[in-house]
């Protein structure tokens, strides 16, 4: 299919289809900006369109499914159920609804135990659904199906093995240090809560303004009641940041520092080094999300006690699997005692028809990631240089120095970047509406993919986001392995439409 034919899918018509077209899309067909506000506020002509959706923010047919097959089996009158992959996990839900809501909650085993479901009253499911958006221990959408259906589902062994084996090459480390799970911010959350476990009362750093669900992780899985208190919050990111946590880590225990390189959604890269050596001297673990370095572009490990990645994106270009790695690194102060509480903490939950379909996807990860690298940097370099556009944040023009220092022979910048407009409340919804690409969440696709991330992310806290430096304006692009020509021309045209 040619880009031309391929995007002509995904007109205003579509709203609500997969994407891409298949029963397991992880992203669905937003084509107007009005379309995102409308999913954001609920609007039913939006929701009652969709398909599917991003997973961890909603469920998918198929899951919702599972969960009514759930409630039939094992609610109670007035109670709803949202079931997860495991015990374990599901206590932590219950857990965690109990705690925010003061509810009253169970958990039940279904599907002769192959399922556990957080059982609760039906106002308390919203707050069950955000640990399900948060910690991202979920049921997918094929596990979900095989439930139901009975299906024998393969187990997926060697596919796992030679994911990790796949991860290790691209990390550098040892395949017996990649833990594979079912979204990456399982992963992540999975390394807060190992960190927790060796300071349970101290408070962690979030370091440079991350994705929505690493910083909530620290805000609402703590152990710490309040969230001002849980996590120390330097959205900049600058070296006077670093300054101030230096101070910190003289004078107080830190549970961790959380750090994306680059970071999300303004594409800036922090001084890792210096955080790194900070760690080192002050005792605190250092987690890094390079997922946006796509394992291929960053040498991220030898800075890190842990790195998390969401294999979702680049790893498996796709678009129609969620999964995550943590690696560790053995060379580092906090290896070992990582190592001994993950062989107590860790479940391998990631469903094998989901790593057999990551396995094949990823096959030509290393091929795919230097041309996305090109096609991004010659489209940032068009779109810099037109009198339209105001800003264009990309790891080449932000932050370069501390990108480049983690580069790898032959690595580039990334297939990600976002673009805020000149006039940007009267220009923006137009010049987005008249984009003739696939509009959706998601990113790291093989096919190009945009989205109004801010609206997306953060439509409840629009004023804090622009506080932070992040316009309510901003679009965010994941470029893919079209023509670069094609490309240019669709942002060309789309420019052209609003000037």
């Amino acid at each position: 299919m040619t880009s031309s034919q391929f995007v002509s899918r995904w007109r205003g018509a579509d709203l609500g289809l997969p994407i891409p077209e298949e029963r397991h899309a992880v992203s669905v067909c937003l084509p107007r900006w009005r379309d995102n506000v409308g999913y954001e506020e609920g609007d039913p002509t939006v929701t009652g369109a969709m398909q599917c959706g991003y997973p961890r923010f909603f469920f998918h047919p198929d899951t919702a499914r599972l969960f009514a097959e759930c409630e039939r089996q094992l609610a109670r009158p007035g109670e709803c159920a949202i079931a997860f992959p495991s015990e374990p996990v599901a206590r932590r839900c219950a857990e965690f609804v109990a705690r925010e809501t003061g509810a009253l909650v169970r958990v039940g085993a279904g599907f002769d135990g192959r399922v556990h479901a957080v059982l609760m009253p039906l106002a308390a499911r919203d707050t069950a659904k955000a640990f399900w958006q948060h910690a991202g221990e979920i049921i997918p959408s094929r596990q979900a199906v095989a439930l139901l259906e009975g299906h024998v589902a393969a187990d997926g062994a060697r596919a796992k093995q030679l994911l990790r084996e796949r991860v290790a090459e691209l990390q550098g480390c040892s395949a017996e240090d990649v833990y594979l799970f079912p979204s990456g911010m399982a992963a992540v959350f999975t390394a807060y809560r190992l960190f927790q476990r060796l300071r349970p009362e101290q408070r962690s750093i979030q370091f440079g303004f991350p994705y929505v669900d690493n910083l909530k992780i620290q805000q609402r899985l703590s152990r710490i009641q309040a969230a001002e208190n849980a996590v120390a919050f330097f959205p900049r990111g600058t070296e006077s940041d670093i300054d101030e946590v230096a101070r910190l880590a003289a004078t107080e225990s830190l549970l961790g520092l959380f750090v994306e390189l680059p970071g999300n959604p303004l594409l800036g890269s922090p001084n890792i080094a210096r955080l790194s050596e900070l760690s080192l001297r002050q005792d605190f673990p250092l987690l890094i999300d390079d997922t946006f370095a796509a394992c291929v572009n960053l040498d991220t490990l030898p800075a890190a006690d842990a790195v998390a990645t969401s294999l979702t994106k680049y790893f498996s270009g796709a678009g129609n699997v969620l999964a995550g790695s943590l690696v560790l690194n053995r060379e580092r102060p906090y290896y070992e005692r990582l190592k001994t509480l993950l062989a107590e903490e860790f479940e391998d939950i990631f469903y094998g028809e989901d790593a057999i379909v990551l396995e094949r996807n990823s096959r030509d990860v290393a091929q795919r990631i230097p041309r996305i690298n090109a096609n991004a940097a010659r489209l940032c370099e068009f779109l810099a240089e037109r009198p339209e556009v105001a800003d264009v944040f990309y790891p080449a023009r932000v932050d370069r120095a501390n990108y480049e220092r983690h580069l790898r022979p032959g690595g580039g910048f990334g297939g990600l970047f976002s673009v805020v407009l000149r006039d940007a409340a009267a220009k923006t919804e137009r010049f987005f509406d008249a984009l003739q690409i696939p509009k959706g969440p998601n990113l790291g696709t093989s096919f190009t993919l945009c989205c109004p991330f801010t609206i997306l992310a953060h439509y409840r806290e629009l004023d804090f986001a622009e506080s932070c430096g992040i316009s309510r304006h901003l679009i965010r692009v994941s470029v893919g392995l079209e023509d670069s020509d094609w490309q240019i021309e669709r942002f060309a045209e789309a420019l052209r439409e609003c000037w």
